[in-house]
């Protein structure tokens, strides 16, 4: 999409070719400007990695705190 906006087409156009509102677009904008296309999908899996580990990380908690409930009603 930035290399169309950069291309000339308007960014009102752009927008609602994509189904954006322009401040997303100019939030996106700023985000991605400058990256290559694996630079973003290299964020992207990084992304959805440290997610997956933050789930990991809460379930964990909650089973350690689950093991020590039970430890100390015996």
């Amino acid at each position: 999409m930035i290399k169309e906006q950069q291309a000339g087409l308007p960014t009102s156009a752009l927008c609602r070719k994509h189904g954006l509102s322009p401040a997303t677009f100019y939030k996106l904008t700023a985000k991605y400007r400058g990256m290559d296309l694996s630079d973003a999908k290299r964020l992207k899996q990084r992304k959805d990695e440290n997610a997956k580990l933050k789930r990991q990380l809460a379930d964990a908690m909650r089973d350690n705190v689950v093991l020590k409930d039970l430890l100390g009603k015996h």
